[in-house]
């Protein structure tokens, strides 16, 4: 059973649980039944399992229950938090430090999507201002070397590798020195990995570890392997100190539950999932947003850390255009690149309440992806004049003449850019509207407060934003009162940010 239907499967145990009209031990153990039945499904090892339902089962004790006790409510609560012992140890992971070298060096097998997963490691820390490098100290798999040097090469990250010294212990000191001369902050050593555990592999593994002394052990897991992650994952810590784990190939398309259940047995924490193909499926492992996500409860804290990571709300310039109601064609996009940078659409709208992991498949996902480039392949064939002008659509519209250069300019037919200029046009008046409400901009420093804002005026405000939402996606969120909610709850979560 792959996540997405195992979070459906727990959602739909509890949810008949929350129908019930009686709640007693017989619901309890029927709902308990379904939720141990999926996990089993999902290659959750039968061990934790059992665990889960014996200390469920404990913390719900229906005769000392005093009256007034909302039984559902600490019921599902009592089945979040053993989930989430499921994928959580309790141990902090490894912090790398700012302005000093950190080696972190990977282990796994071959074909878990290690070489691949050090560069998307490399490529996380280029991108929050570190100085980050690749060493491969992979010598036995052929290709290696190369496949590190493609990687790194299309993500700008520097690397070192050789292709005549054939010992990985020479080739991981060698580059671990040069790049601490050179200053570098976050290391990354890849080394090999077998098709099967061999003492030849840990020997190496072993000797390597001793040569650069890492800071952190990082071992990869690959989540569609099932139960056998278990015995990998011990031999593993057994013979280097395994500080972290990252679990590779783990969309809502996987099983997954081996290599969740597999954390147990290193009792190190998972630092990083990998949810694709591409250099940014890649996702910090919170494990409580993790299971708030599984359940479809979302992640609104991770949503709205997302934005503060990337600086939306440090733009005082558009805040200021925006209190005035202007908004220019460059602003729109400026917000299209943030969008792109908060990551895949999936994992943004699986952060939203009511949006669970399998609410946008990977086909709308690139297809929301591909739409979103090719607007700013449009715009990116305008002028300086025609993105900074404030009413873009009537100069379009006065001079058509335009509109054949921009369509001509980025290969694209003259109704594209139309229909462009249209959302643009739907992105402004509402901006427009927010610049004539009183009180919107009353929060600290000028800052979003829509709780000082009349309700009849947010209302119509909560009306533009839907019309500018497809309809599908509306009605996933519970309709205008479930935009509403969420509006509200993001500001709380921003402490009246927005």
């Amino acid at each position: 059973m792959v996540l997405a239907d195992l979070g459906r499967r727990i959602r739909n145990a509890l949810g008949k649980l929350g129908q019930a009209t009686v709640i007693n031990e017989e619901e309890l153990d029927a709902m308990l039944q379904e939720v141990c039945r999926a996990l089993i499904e999902a290659d959750v090892n039968i061990r934790y399992v059992k665990q889960l339902k014996d200390n469920v089962k404990k913390a719900i004790n229906f005769e000392d229950m005093v009256g007034g006790v909302n039984k559902r409510r600490l019921i599902q609560k009592t089945v979040f938090q053993e989930l989430l012992k499921l994928v959580d140890p309790g141990v902090t992971p490894y912090q790398p430090v700012k302005g000093k070298p950190n080696v972190i060096m990977f282990v796994g097998l071959q074909g878990s999507g290690k070489t691949t997963t050090c560069t998307k490691m490399a490529y996380h820390y280029q991108r929050k201002g570190w100085k980050t490098c690749l060493i491969c100290a992979d010598t036995f798999r052929a290709g290696a070397f190369d496949q590190l040097k493609q990687n790194a090469t299309k993500a700008r990250i520097p690397f070192y590798g050789s292709y005549s010294e054939m010992d990985p212990v020479v080739i991981a000191a060698e580059g671990v020195d040069r790049f601490k001369k050179e200053g570098f902050e976050i290391i990354i050593v890849d080394t090999s990995g077998r098709h099967k555990q061999e003492a030849s592999l840990f020997e190496e593994m072993l000797q390597v570890s001793n040569a650069v002394s890492p800071n952190n052990v990082v071992f990869t897991m690959d989540a569609s392997i099932g139960q056998a992650c278990e015995a990998q994952a011990r031999a593993f810590s057994e013979t280097v100190d395994v500080g972290s784990v990252i679990i590779t190939k783990l969309d809502s398309h996987a099983k997954g539950g081996g290599a969740l259940s597999a954390v147990a047995v290193t009792k190190s924490p998972v630092i990083f999932i990998g949810t694709g193909e591409h250099i940014d499926d890649f996702e910090v492992f919170k494990p409580q947003s993790f299971v708030q996500k599984l359940l479809g409860m979302g992640d609104l804290k991770g949503l709205v850390d997302m934005v503060k990571d990337i600086g939306i709300e440090d733009n005082e310039e558009l805040v200021k255009r925006i209190k005035h109601g202007q908004f220019t064609l460059r602003d729109m996009y400026e917000q299209f690149q943030n969008i792109m940078k908060m990551g895949p659409f999936s994992q943004i709208m699986s952060m939203i309440p009511g949006f669970g992991p399998d609410f946008m498949s990977k086909g709308n996902e690139q297809e929301s992806s591909r739409r979103l480039k090719r607007l700013m392949t449009i715009m990116d064939s305008m002028s300086d004049f025609e993105l900074d002008h404030d009413k873009a659509t009537d100069l379009f519209n006065k001079e058509p003449r335009r509109l054949t250069r921009v369509a001509n300019g980025s290969g694209s037919m003259e109704v594209e850019v139309k229909e462009l200029l249209s959302q643009y046009k739907k992105f402004a008046d509402m901006v427009k509207k927010m610049g004539s409400m009183k009180g919107l901009f009353s929060g600290k420093g000028g800052d979003i407060n829509p709780s000082k804002v009349n309700p009849s005026q947010m209302v119509k405000l909560n009306q533009q934003m839907a019309k500018m939402m497809d309809p599908r996606v509306l009605q996933q969120m519970g309709g205008m009162g479930g935009l509403q909610s969420m509006m509200q709850q993001l500001s709380k979560m921003s402490g009246g940010k927005m």
